[in-house]
């Protein structure tokens, strides 16, 4: 896999939006702004939020979630980068508030943000970082996606956005696939917990990994 070069935060510009679950996308790139020392600048004809890391360039689409690609497409096909060198975070329902994920690719799993990108990128393959946000339960998506995080869920979703930073990091020093094995522990671990049980004991098949 080629170095990454282009770190896209997904999210929705405005006051209104800050903060939401949505917005996790960009509250990582905050933290990996302020990491680096970064300014943000908005350019207006990237339809973007733009920031330059050591030899990164941080993006916080401005067209709104579902056009997220009409930015991100025209930003990579100008810098001539390939769309394995575009690093995605962007927020997952099939995951709790605490978690993160990252993945070399997959489809865009309902998520309108990553539809938009995936039809302007031209491709399904190039690497993405999940924070979960938890499922709407008994809310209507658009308003569970659109409010903001509960008090009892804030110390977890602190912890995962340091952490889904950390990981951003680590793939960019030692590759993207260092960043999966040393991040993505907690499946490891659950599989590992499972090969350890007695063979008399059959317990329940896991969910499978649901792609967001």
């Amino acid at each position: 896999m080629k170095p990454i070069r282009i770190i896209v935060g997904l999210g929705n510009p405005g006051r209104d939006y800050a903060e939401t679950r949505h917005n996790v996308g960009f509250m990582v790139l905050d933290r990996l702004a302020a990491h680096f020392g970064a300014v943000w600048k908005l350019d207006k004809a990237r339809k973007a939020e733009l920031a330059s890391g050591p030899g990164v360039l941080l993006v916080k689409p401005q067209t709104f979630m579902n056009s997220s690609g009409e930015s991100v497409g025209p930003l990579m096909r100008y810098f001539k980068f390939d769309p394995e060198q575009v690093f995605v975070i962007y927020d997952d329902i099939s995951f709790p508030v605490g978690t993160m994920r990252l993945r070399a690719g997959g489809s865009a799993g309902g998520h309108n943000g990553m539809k938009s990108l995936i039809a302007h990128l031209g491709t399904e393959k190039f690497p993405r970082l999940r924070v979960g946000i938890s499922a709407p339960g008994q809310k209507q998506m658009v308003s569970h996606v659109l409010g903001k995080f509960a008090p009892d869920e804030r110390p977890l979703l602190e912890e995962a956005l340091l952490r889904s930073a950390a990981a951003t990091i680590t793939a960019l020093t030692e590759g993207f696939d260092a960043a999966a094995n040393k991040f993505n522990i907690r499946k490891e671990k659950k599989q590992k917990e499972k090969t350890q049980q007695p063979q008399e004991e059959k317990p329940a098949e896991a969910a499978p990994d649901v792609v967001g």
